[in-house]
């Protein structure tokens, strides 16, 4: 269940990224949220396989920060595509 609440907060983390980048005419409206939401999910269970519990603080915030930073890294190099 928790996979579900961290998925969710990052595709609306990947949704803020999206507003504040430039150039986000140059992609479409869901593609920065679904890659932060994949970030999120694959770093949620990479932390859980690694042996964090669910409940503990560095599966959230590792998962959270994936879900900033993918997007962002993503905003910066599709325009120059």
């Amino acid at each position: 269940m928790e996979l579900l609440f961290v998925t969710v907060i990052g595709a609306c983390l990947g949704l803020i990224v999206r507003y504040t980048m430039p150039n986000r005419g140059t992609y479409g409206l869901l593609l920065l949220p679904a890659i932060s939401a994949a970030a999120t999910a694959i770093t949620w269970v990479a932390l859980l396989w690694a042996g964090q519990t669910f409940d503990g603080t560095w599966i959230w915030v590792g998962s959270l920060a994936a879900a900033v930073v993918a997007p962002i890294v993503a905003a910066v190099l599709l325009p120059r595509r």
